[in-house]
């Protein structure tokens, strides 16, 4: 009987250790969804900030080390050392690989160097693991329109719309594919 209840403790233990971890991230969760749900309804005031948020809950990884490997990726990008961006972002793909913020970076990256097939496997990668993230369904788009798919492009420029219908580009990116389509709007 006490083997049994010995077990049974560290039983008991290593499943609110467990659970203790998946709450944080459960939280994280329920709040990203209550903002992508007021997004679409939202003012563009209030919707700048609604996306700021998401933007900013979107880049936390729940890693000191892994959140460093963004800041240097998304960094090296703004400088334009492309090539130090994919190796930063390569590490963190590599660590953390249910990150969809260290795809969506990487997948800048690529296009940025041209790297049109690397951009979109990890828009894929990116998009598998955050359907809604409608920076990189923007940047579906802006790969699409230039390789010249422009009825996917539009596709693209449609949904973002539809989650965040104040994006500061999208408008003016839906309404340039149409005119490329033959119409000023379809």
């Amino acid at each position: 009987m006490g083997v049994v209840f010995i077990n049974l403790k560290r039983i008991l233990a290593a499943w609110l250790a467990a659970l203790a971890f998946c709450l944080p991230a459960t939280a994280g969760q329920d709040k990203l969804d209550d903002l992508l749900a007021r997004l679409p309804e939202a003012e563009p005031s209030e919707a700048r900030k609604l996306a700021a948020e998401i933007e900013m809950e979107w880049s936390k990884s729940g890693s000191a080390a892994m959140d460093l490997l963004l800041r240097r990726g998304r960094d090296a990008i703004e400088a334009g050392e492309l090539d130090a961006a994919v190796e930063h972002l390569g590490a963190l793909t590599d660590h953390a690989p249910g990150f969809a913020e260290a795809w969506h970076l990487r997948s800048v990256a690529f296009f940025k160097q041209d790297r049109y097939g690397l951009a979109l496997a990890d828009i894929g990668r990116a998009l598998a693991l955050e359907p809604r993230h409608f920076n990189v369904i923007f940047g579906l788009g802006v790969l699409l329109e230039e390789l010249g798919r422009y009825q996917l492009a539009h596709e693209a420029f449609t949904r973002v719309e539809a989650i965040h219908p104040h994006h500061e580009n999208v408008s003016s990116a839906r309404e340039r594919v149409a005119r490329k389509l033959g119409g000023a709007e379809l």
